[in-house]
């Protein structure tokens, strides 16, 4: 059994098929971006934030946060859909990286954590193809306005690094912080 300090079903379903029961208790914190703050002590602070906030609870306590960083900027949940379009086109024909910071705290009290990177490449996409995309509703609540394992899929030709943290949870390196 895991308990899980995020309401994001995406992560649920990973560690769920990876195998743990999953118990989900979100984590109600403030995930406001300090100024000048490095996006992978910003994915790791907030992870850290989650996993504290939830009680001890005699099981594994797994926190996370991911991040699309592209140019220095980080890309976070948009603000709607005016602001995903504007988050596609800035990806649209570049290299990003996806950050996740991960924190799992064992029923012992032992922390294990830190950041887990991957590289992502987006094909060209005309403004045609970033309304009919956005159009879906799945960028909304989406770090960086997509989904790599929905109908984003079509832009990423190739990724380096874990597909799994591109989701949204590092699933190797949880299960590495659990053993």
């Amino acid at each position: 059994m895991i308990i899980l300090a995020s309401a994001s079903p995406r992560r649920r379903e990973l560690l769920m098929a990876a195998g743990w029961q999953v118990e989900v208790r979100p984590a109600n914190i403030d995930e406001a971006q300090a100024a000048g703050e490095a996006a992978g002590t910003y994915v790791l602070r907030l992870a850290r934030a989650k996993a504290r906030a939830v009680a001890p609870a005699g099981h594994p306590i797994v926190g996370a946060d991911t991040a699309v960083v592209i140019a220095g900027e980080v890309l976070g949940k948009p603000d709607g859909d005016a602001d995903a379009a504007r988050m596609l086109a800035l990806l649209a024909g570049r290299q990003h990286e996806v950050m996740t910071g991960y924190c799992v705290i064992l029923p012992d009290g032992r922390v294990r954590d830190g950041v887990e990177a991957t590289r992502v490449w987006f094909t060209p996409l005309s403004p045609e193809e970033i309304e009919a995309y956005v159009a879906t509703g799945e960028p909304r609540g989406k770090a960086g306005a997509y989904a790599i394992q929905g109908g984003a899929s079509r832009f990423i030709p190739r990724i380096e690094g874990s597909y799994s943290n591109v989701v949204g949870l590092p699933i190797a390196a949880i299960a590495a912080s659990l053993g």
